[in-house]
């Protein structure tokens, strides 16, 4: 198995370790101390070393930070995790802060004194983020001061930095050589830093396994103007690796970033929003530019390899979701099933493809309140039966060599009620409406979001997530920059992968998610429209939807003709993939509603 099921979250652990960061704290003459949920790469997922916050706090999520003073400790969480934090953390030590709602700085304003000091590590916070925060605190007589970790020498079991082999991505499934992609991104004026790992591994067609469930190498490395890289990580490389690399890769050790920058003399380029603000201290205010990681856009712009690999990753990843829903269907009427037996089971069947590298992110497998947890992850301590007269939320996904899928689907276990079909055909039409959308090109996330949350508006409900967010080639399942939320700002391009999942969460009762993949594509001409360009999603998951719950007298006719077409063609496609039972289930659940 993959996926584990021990506890994430000690609460009881975090009393005595907060009391030893405010020793900390107060032996380094901080006032308050920040602890991010962030590594040096600041990306969104962590290597074990590295989760310092639920080392601290017991919190879990995937986003989040902590502010410490000698009073208290804020936990900062978004409206994905607001009902898990109450079940991580300790509430005598900790609080819950709603972020962003409640920004960090205004926050601390509220909280220390003029002249109060901030500790932090300034390995764990980027350029951009300091900066905005520094904008509201300097008014305000609070001063931001970079240090040394405090909770590192607290750790006394921090595991060891990971160093997983490097591998070579094959350049047909990439689609571009990475001497292609050095020549076409290099600054001819510029040290270009890159930090993002996922940026490394897709300029060089090298994947690893350093993050888990992200195949990723965790390094640094810096693109010159010749286009040649310096690769600064510890992972190993055998002899393909270095015969991929030639003699324009050259590997340091991982710790080697700041002594090579140091003796560079030509100006170095660093994106404020990933890079570390350590960077931004070595480096001379004469030879610093800040400019955007170059391999941010072009890497959410899919190639055509790596979007027909997103298609055969689908298609075989949607064979092993079916196969796993007739087995449900058949298994959870008799009561005797768990979460942790369904997260098994499924697992099983994406194995059973004697394809999976990986799974893309730890199984959500929500039964009845459960599924009302966005982000929740059953342990031995929580799993509980699958019980007949329940929603069912499973939001899972596998890492293939060809690419990365996510899907969630929510069923009902024997009978629904009426306000399970009435919630779901909501949330329902909300993905279909995104599904559907036509727009011209220049439109981002932010002005599409509100499509997916009209249906559920018009009956006072929403959701406190985004709708969607980009989805990497055999790379990151979350990846940016775009997505479709309000925040999601980026222009949407032809060739980017998205996720479409719309939801509903009742706390105590249940909770109703869908998703699928959909990719960005020039939308086809209409006769008779002038020649403005238009754009358009392509829907990249063929897995039935739960048709017991669709309250059909809900729908207009377009969005009832959408979901009879989105059935026909997952029958075309997934069908010739399966036989027998498995077959017979997919034909009646995609039949016409």
């Amino acid at each position: 198995m993959f996926q584990t099921f021990d506890s994430a979250s000690s609460p009881e652990q975090g009393p005595p370790r907060l009391a030893a960061l405010r020793r900390a704290m107060a032996a380094a003459g901080y006032d308050a101390y920040l602890v991010p949920r962030a590594d040096a790469h600041m990306g969104e997922y962590v290597a074990p070393c590295d989760a310092r916050l639920q080392w601290l706090t017991g919190f879990s999520g995937s986003a989040g930070f902590c502010a410490v003073t000698p009073d208290v400790a804020g936990v900062f969480i978004d409206g994905r995790y607001r009902v898990q934090v109450r079940g991580e953390v300790d509430p005598d030590a900790f609080t819950a802060v709603h972020w962003p709602e409640t920004t960090l700085a205004d926050w601390l304003i509220g909280q220390l004194p003029d002249g109060g000091v901030v500790g932090f590590d300034p390995w764990l916070h980027s350029i951009d983020e300091l900066r905005k925060i520094r904008e509201k605190l300097d008014p305000a007589g609070i001063t931001l001061r970079p240090g040394a970790n405090l909770i590192d020498p607290l750790w006394d079991d921090r595991p060891a930095r990971p160093a997983a082999p490097i591998r070579v991505q094959p350049d047909d499934l990439a689609g571009e050589t990475h001497a292609s992609k050095r020549a076409r991104l290099a600054d001819p004026q510029a040290h270009v830093v890159l930090t993002l790992p996922d940026s490394i591994c897709w300029l060089l067609n090298i994947r690893g396994g350093d993050i888990p469930r992200n195949p990723v190498v965790q390094a640094f490395a810096v693109l010159g103007p010749d286009s040649a890289v310096q690769l600064f990580t510890e992972a190993p490389a055998d002899a393909a690796v270095l015969a991929h690399f030639g003699d324009v890769v050259t590997r340091h050790p991982y710790h080697g970033l700041r002594d090579y920058l140091d003796a560079l003399k030509a100006p170095i380029r660093l994106d404020p929003k990933s890079a570390p603000e350590s960077l931004r201290l070595t480096i001379s205010q004469d030879a610093l530019r800040e400019a955007p990681d170059p391999c941010i856009l072009p890497k959410a712009r899919k190639s055509t390899a790596e979007i027909a690999g997103a298609r055969a990753a689908h298609l075989r990843d949607g064979a092993a979701m079916v196969r796993f829903l007739t087995w449900l269907d058949a298994e959870a009427p008799k009561g005797r099933l768990t979460e942790i037996g369904v997260v098994k089971a499924l697992e099983g069947f994406r194995r059973d493809t004697n394809a999976l590298r990986d799974i893309s992110f730890e199984t959500i497998c929500g039964a009845g309140p459960h599924g009302a947890i966005v982000h929740y992850r059953v342990s031995e301590t929580s799993n509980q039966s699958v019980k007949p007269g329940e929603l069912l939320l499973v939001d899972s996904g596998g890492q293939y060599l060809e690419g990365t899928t996510d899907i969630t689907r929510t069923v009902i276990v024997g009978k629904p009620t009426g306000e399970h079909r009435a919630c779901y055909t909501r949330v329902l039409q909300g993905l279909v409406a995104i599904s559907r959308a036509r727009f011209p090109a220049g439109v981002a996330g932010c002005h599409l979001d509100a499509l997916a949350r009209f249906p559920l508006w018009t009956a006072g409900m929403d959701y406190d997530h985004g709708t969607g967010h980009g989805v990497g080639a055999y790379l990151s399942v979350h990846e940016g920059p775009a997505g479709l939320s309000r925040r999601s700002d980026t222009p949407l391009e032809a060739g980017m992968i998205l996720s479409n999942e719309p939801g509903y969460y009742r706390e105590g009762a249940f909770g109703i998610r869908i998703e699928n993949l959909i990719v960005v594509q020039d939308a086809p001409a209409l006769p008779g429209a002038d020649d403005r360009k238009m754009l358009a999603f392509d829907t990249l998951t063929h897995v039935p939807f739960d048709r017991r719950l669709i309250d059909v007298s809900l729908l207009s006719t377009a969005e009832q003709d959408w979901i009879d077409r989105y059935h026909a063609a997952t029958l075309s496609l997934i069908g010739p993939r399966v036989d027998g039972a498995v077959r017979d289930w997919l034909t009646a659940a995609c039949a016409p509603l």
